[in-house]
């Protein structure tokens, strides 16, 4: 199937992925870009399973000041050799990281890192919010699944939404950068400070 280069160069700059592999996956789409996307996004995800188990050990730390100094970010970010660490895509993807916490003030990096306490009141406060509604209680556990899953998008770096691109998780995001430049990308740490923030409690918003 003949596919048109404009529609390819289309796919890519919405996808970023390689000139082949963008007209290969419209191929096997059938021209269909919603469906090649897809097609990338799996083979992405392929890519990056393959990846995830090598060692990460190079990188770079990154930081981010906004709103004339009222808030600061620091994110680590590892990948596996100095090449990638200094690679303009690289670097692209931390700054991006940078902006994201900066923007959505993440609780955490992913969700196995809420501690299982937080999750069991949040779990009780669904539970008990439902039962006010009037909700069946057949439908219960339905409906604490479904707004945790809503909870994890919204304190957990990794299921967030990407601020550039809300169809896109950062999870996926990351996914994208491993399968495009072909090593191991771990998001390894963040801290973020805003003026006047934990003064009460002290505590202090590093991860």
């Amino acid at each position: 199937m003949h596919i048109d280069a404009k529609v390819v160069k289309s796919l890519r700059e919405k996808t970023g992925a390689g000139m082949m592999d963008c007209k290969k996956a419209l191929q096997e789409a059938e021209g269909n870009e919603e469906k090649a996307i897809d097609i990338l996004r799996e083979k992405g995800l392929s890519a990056a399973a393959k990846r995830s188990g090598r060692a990460a050990n190079q990188g770079i730390v990154d930081s981010y000041i906004h709103l004339g100094g009222k808030i600061g970010v620091l994110v680590e970010v590892n990948c596996e050799t100095d090449f990638v660490a200094r690679n303009d895509e690289f670097r692209e993807f931390v700054r991006n990281i940078c902006l994201q916490v900066a923007a959505t003030n993440p609780a955490y990096l992913r969700r196995e890192d809420v501690p299982e306490s937080v999750l069991e009141k949040e779990k009780q406060f669904i539970v008990n919010q439902a039962l006010s509604e009037g909700k069946p209680e057949k439908i219960i556990d339905k409906i604490v699944e479904g707004r945790l899953d809503k909870y994890y998008s919204e304190n957990c770096l990794m299921e967030q939404a990407f601020i550039k691109d809300e169809d896109m998780t950062i999870k996926e995001l990351l996914t994208g950068i491993i399968a495009k430049i072909g090593e191991n990308i771990v998001i390894r740490r963040y801290c973020r400070f805003e003026i006047g923030e934990g003064i009460d409690s002290d505590t202090s918003g590093c991860c």
